[in-house]
């Protein structure tokens, strides 16, 4: 009866993030980390890739296929594609178990209205879920980094994903205080590209942007600044040119970003009860998320709050998905959590 319930049970977990998508399958792990952008032929708007396949495709795209990203700033933008895409990566991870309805848990941003939330369950629902139960990213990234989310004692995460900067206090199974700011990886990554073609006349792509910010970018100052070249199209001439970027510049340019993350978090702290205000020095704030790994990102917020400052030590990528597993693995236990 145990192997039956096994094959015939199939429940998931999934981070639907504005960069990534992230999917468990309970049982089996973290099973899928693809970028949430789809592909489709714009004559017959039918979609020919999804995710890594897609993105590949990204800036090199012809007039007759359109690249896009269903999710902007942590929430479902285009509808229509966004089920496209969760049903690919369902379709992707069920394999053998086609027939069976799937029971799915899925983070949202702290900050989504009801509209927002509705679509994404709508949306899980259509592709096929038997149930959809829907929990804080915030929350989730907690349960994920083994924080006690049930105590009395303040928990504060910082969750910098590609759309959205989710900054939140827990405490008792809730969010005492949160902020959700529509600015992390990929305003990071904008304000690159603007920077490049502002200061250099050069006009470099997402993916571009996004290797300047992981390999030079940084929050402080680096002992030895660093260097790399960068290729693109010069705006004057019109012609592919290299030119040779440091890390001083790309620090600059992701100044405005790092303060505008930096203001939520104090923000947040400025607003949580004194109870709660003497856990979280004692405890400190931890980082997860794409965007807490850009360097020096800790050292800043540590000097910024005078607060203990620590980055998910296992995987931040996946500190949601793996709250969402331990959701699924101890569903009584974190019921109360659910939206």
């Amino acid at each position: 009866m145990s192997v039956f319930s096994r094959f015939f049970s199939h429940e998931i977990g999934i981070d639907l993030g504005t960069a990534n998508t992230l999917v468990y399958v309970k049982g089996k792990g973290i099973v899928l980390n693809e970028p949430s952008v789809v592909a489709r032929q714009v004559s017959t708007q039918k979609v020919i890739a999804v995710g890594a396949e897609a993105k590949e495709m990204m800036g090199r795209e012809n007039a007759g296929i359109q690249i896009i990203r269903p999710l902007k700033d942590g929430v479902i933008a285009d509808f229509e594609v966004t089920e496209e895409m969760i049903r690919s990566f369902i379709r992707k991870v069920k394999k053998n178990k086609l027939f069976v309805r799937p029971k799915i848990v899925v983070a949202v941003p702290a900050g989504s209205t009801e509209v927002e939330k509705r679509a994404v369950r709508n949306s899980c629902e259509r592709v096929g879920a038997r149930e959809v139960h829907l929990v804080s990213e915030p929350m989730a990234a907690a349960i994920g980094m083994g924080l006690p989310v049930h105590q009395a004692v303040g928990s504060m995460v910082i969750d910098i994903g590609g759309g959205t900067t989710e900054v939140a206090v827990i405490a008792l199974s809730g969010l005492v205080e949160h902020e959700s700011l529509r600015v992390a990886g990929e305003a990071m990554d904008q304000s690159i590209s603007e920077w490049m073609r502002r200061k250099h006349n050069l006009l470099i792509g997402v993916q571009g942007a996004e290797n300047i910010k992981w390999k030079i970018g940084s929050a402080t100052e680096l002992e030895t600044e660093e260097s790399m070249p960068v290729r693109g199209r010069d705006t004057v001439a019109g012609l592919p040119k290299v030119m040779q970027v440091d890390s001083v510049e790309i620090r600059e340019a992701l100044s405005g970003s790092v303060a505008q993350i930096v203001a939520s978090v104090r923000r947040v702290l400025e607003r949580m009860p004194p109870e709660l205000a003497a856990d979280i020095l004692d405890r400190g704030m931890v980082l997860c998320g794409g965007g807490s790994m850009l360097r020096g990102l800790r050292e800043h917020l540590l000097e910024a709050t005078s607060l203990p400052t620590y980055v998910d030590s296992e995987d931040p990528l996946s500190a949601v998905v793996r709250g969402n597993a331990r959701i699924l693995e101890e569903f009584d236990n974190y019921r109360q959590v659910l939206l």
